[in-house]
């Protein structure tokens, strides 16, 4: 009797997983860490995010057009011996590059940020752990959180799970969101779309923003 070895993906579609959860009737997009620290590969947490800005900031335009609320983020520390960012800061020696007030912790020039923007300063992963995000996704009507960002096995990742168990539907953008190893860049993606949220692409999700922007909703 023949037997073939059937992939990850087919086991996990066979036992359920990874149904699609779908866009909701009003997005919000958080970019999450895209900051000097993470997006310059000379030091210690970067790595090349070129072609995730480029995407990134195509999401920004389209959210800008759709009205939609756009969130961006850093990971900042004030304590000088980093005792705000508790025993995390104790994993990875290059926590101490992201000090308040340095050029580490500020947005990527490239970015289509614009004054007045909001911009959330965190201390751990998750986007929504210790800020004011979800008060502020819920003051807005937001049902769904569009995700670009860093890294996407991490912060990434984090704010993706944190914003399902809060209700929203979460869609993380592949193009938009990269990771320092490509393994683990896949691997989130994967577990990602699995359990916990949308992987939809970059087009896709565009053609969501250009509707909702016509619909007026």
């Amino acid at each position: 009797m023949n037997s073939r070895t059937i992939t990850d993906e087919e086991f996990f579609r066979e036992r359920g997983f990874g149904r699609t959860m779908g866009f909701g009737r009003k997005p919000a997009l958080i970019v999450v860490d895209i900051i000097n620290a993470f997006t310059d590969p000379d030091m210690p947490l970067g790595s090349n995010m070129d072609e995730q800005i480029v995407a990134t900031n195509q999401l920004i335009d389209a959210c800008r057009k759709a009205d939609a609320p756009i969130f961006f983020t850093t990971t900042a520390y004030d304590d000088a011996g980093l005792r705000d960012g508790g025993v995390w800061v104790l994993k990875q020696s290059g926590a101490a590059t992201l000090r308040s007030g340095t050029p580490a912790v500020e947005l990527d020039s490239r970015l289509h940020y614009q004054p007045g923007d909001s911009v959330l300063v965190k201390k751990y992963a998750s986007c929504f752990f210790g800020t004011d995000l979800l008060s502020r996704l819920v003051a807005s009507g937001a049902d769904t959180v569009l995700i670009a960002g860093c890294t996407t096995s991490g912060c990434v990742r984090g704010t993706a799970v944190d914003a399902v168990q809060n209700g929203f539907r979460p869609i993380v953008v592949p193009e938009a969101v990269g990771d320092r190893s490509a393994s683990a860049h896949e691997q989130s993606l994967f577990d990602l779309q699995a359990k916990y949220c949308d992987v939809v692409g970059l087009y896709d999700t565009l053609d969501y923003l250009e509707q909702h922007e016509t619909s007026g909703k």
